[in-house]
């Protein structure tokens, strides 16, 4: 065993313990090479970093470098972690050797060290095989959304993911979805964590991964799930025939990702002409060649080589996937000539628009509503919110991130409820909930119908966003953040904020801006409930505090799980009838500008403001 940290061993003395053990266990020779080199110089500062602490198993499974070390992904880190899981998954499931689980992989590759998502997931299935427990590998890249489908397609014990989606390239992940075929949450990646600290010794065949090929234990699901996948997509086809006839022409762009072939089969099964894809984009390339990050949420500087095709192509939208094709950004070509990046959250109002509408149509009995849901994450724009009480249906919110979203739709679904949509502003989309997560590869031919639908009525998604707008009240949006690399500062900035003029007392305005509610999640308190208790769980390991507004901005500040800054999320939202937006965008921007001057105090907390 590690000697855990606090343990009383010195750091030196651990250092020496977690490489000596690294030594006897490690037989991926690119690591294990790297590591004799650096006691071999005695290079401490790179050995500090590759086994200063292991990585951290949490809801959202690891991420991280790939390299040598416990702080790294790489072969024995694979096996250790995968060997703590499966004896969790052992502990919580009786049926696991009949009902056995899913893996699949992105195209991620580090060549150093030998790493890659294809080998993790083939050294993923050895463990589980090992042990006399079935897995369904896929014999090739899938985008993430596939595994969370097998999951509840086969009913299946639980499903991993090798992916570090939009990371940098040297970066790897491992995602885990549970029995329900939603990401896990607490406390299960508690229980995960500490029976991976317990089972580090890697098991006897751990290594041998030419075993499973022979294994009647090992299934391929690739071409059954490949092929049901694409059948329940069509049941979201609601306009086949316009799609047949439709002029409108579309780019698509895999960022070097996973999506190219699961987009051009999405598009195939809608019966629309399967978008032009960006050529110098669209096989996998671990390197990610062309863009600086693979991360289409970064906006024009991913689409530049889209942007070229669809104008010699005269295409007037793109969608853009990340590389492991379950985030969508989508771009439309305005009268201008200029291209116009929808937001996440707008993108969440067209397509929560457009779901509603068709599934409307299909279902004239207005009883069906009581019984008809949307979620939002708590950041996300409150769109939902707005056309849910104009429509009648049910809007929820939840915590950030799609594990939230994931399992309360399956709730919902196992009361008998209807869920049509959910997203979250990070360009996430749950358009189909036969995914319980959200899925790139839907979105983006669920975007191409809707923009085919509209053009038979003349009309842009630009302009159907405007009317949404003016239906149901402008909603306009700002989000960013600050780096902060020093905890205690921002623990002193929010407790700031929770003892404003005195103890325990919440600011009652922000510059010359009235605060109507507060809820503050890393305590629980919420000022709008008669109880003052929050609704949603809270958490005292992250800071989050949402203001709400006298002229109806929203506002949260929250901290990131993975990367150090504080961020905020504003909006303002105006009752219907209100279509100035120009003056709106002016009274969030004096809004937003006034939370960074009183709320963040940027000078006194030395906080750097995020690089345009």
């Amino acid at each position: 065993m590690a000697a855990p940290e606090g343990s009383g061993l010195g750091e030196d003395a651990r250092l020496d313990q977690e490489t000596a053990q690294w030594l006897r266990w490690d037989k991926n020779s690119l690591t294990l090479e790297a590591v004799k080199r650096l006691i071999a110089e005695g290079n401490k500062e790179e050995l500090r970093k590759c086994f200063g602490a292991r990585m951290e198993f949490g809801t959202a499974g690891l991420r991280a470098a790939m390299g040598p070390g416990i702080s790294r992904m790489n072969d024995l880190t694979i096996i250790q972690t995968t060997q703590g899981f499966c004896r969790y998954l052992e502990k919580q499931f009786s049926d696991l050797k009949q009902k056995g689980i899913v893996i699949s992989f992105d195209a991620r590759a580090h060549p150093s060290s030998g790493g890659s998502s294809r080998r993790f997931a083939r050294l993923a299935a050895t463990t589980f095989i090992s042990q006399g427990i079935p897995v369904y590998l896929f014999s090739d890249i899938t985008p993430t959304p596939f595994v969370p489908f097998t999951v509840s397609h086969l009913k299946l014990c639980a499903g991993i993911m090798i992916t570090a989606s939009h990371n940098p390239k040297q970066d790897n992940g491992y995602k885990v979805y549970w029995d329900n075929g939603a990401q896990i949450i607490s406390p299960h990646d508690k229980g995960i964590s500490q029976a991976i600290e317990e089972n580090l010794e890697p098991w006897p065949q751990a290594w041998d991964d030419s075993l499973i090929d022979s294994s009647p234990l090992l299934h391929n699901p690739s071409a059954s799930i490949n092929n049901d996948y694409f059948e329940d997509l069509k049941k979201y086809c609601f306009h086949r025939s316009v799609n047949r006839e439709t002029k409108v022409k579309f780019v698509h762009t895999s960022v070097h990702g996973v999506a190219h072939s699961f987009v051009q089969s999405a598009f195939k099964a809608f019966d629309l002409v399967p978008p032009e894809a960006v050529p110098e984009q669209k096989d996998p390339d671990p390197e990610f060649p062309t863009v600086k990050y693979p991360n289409p949420e970064e906006g024009k500087g991913v689409l530049t080589l889209s942007f070229a095709l669809a104008d010699k192509t005269k295409a007037r939208i793109v969608l853009a996937n990340d590389p492991d094709a379950d985030r969508l950004a989508v771009a439309e070509k305005q009268d201008s000539g200029e291209w116009r990046v929808f937001s996440g959250n707008e993108l969440g109002a067209l397509l929560g628009w457009w779901l509603f509408t068709s599934w409307k149509e299909k279902n004239q009995d207005r009883s069906a509503l009581k019984d008809t849901y949307m979620l939002s994450s708590t950041v996300s724009s409150k769109i939902l919110r707005a056309i849910a009480l104009k429509e009648g249906f049910h809007f929820e919110e939840t915590l950030t991130g799609f594990k939230w979203m994931g399992n309360r739709a399956k709730q919902l679904i196992d009361q008998g409820k209807t869920v049509l949509f959910a997203f979250e502003e990070a360009i996430g989309y749950m358009c189909c909930p036969f995914v319980l997560d959200k899925d790139g590869v839907s979105a983006a031919v669920i975007s191409a119908e809707l923009a085919s639908f509209l053009a038979t009525k003349n009309l842009s998604l630009s302009q159907q966003l405007k009317a949404i707008y003016v239906e149901y009240g402008y909603h306009i949006t700002k989000a960013s953040y600050f780096i902060c690399h020093d905890q205690d500062t921002i623990k002193k900035l929010f407790e700031n904020l929770r003892n404003y003029d005195g103890k325990n007392n919440y600011p009652k305005a922000c510059g010359k801006f009235e605060i109507s509610a507060i809820r503050d999640l890393t305590t629980g308190y919420d000022d709008s409930q008669p109880d003052k208790k929050a609704v949603l769980p809270t958490s005292k390991s992250s800071q989050m505090i949402t203001f709400t507004f006298a002229n109806g901005g929203v506002a949260t500040m929250r901290t990131s799980g993975t990367e150090p800054k504080i961020k905020y999320y504003a909006e303002l939202c105006a009752p219907p009838g209100n279509s100035d937006p120009e003056q709106l965008k002016k009274e969030l921007n004096e809004l937003v500008s006034a939370i960074e001057e009183h709320f963040f105090q940027p000078q006194k907390y030395n906080l750097q403001p995020k690089a345009d």
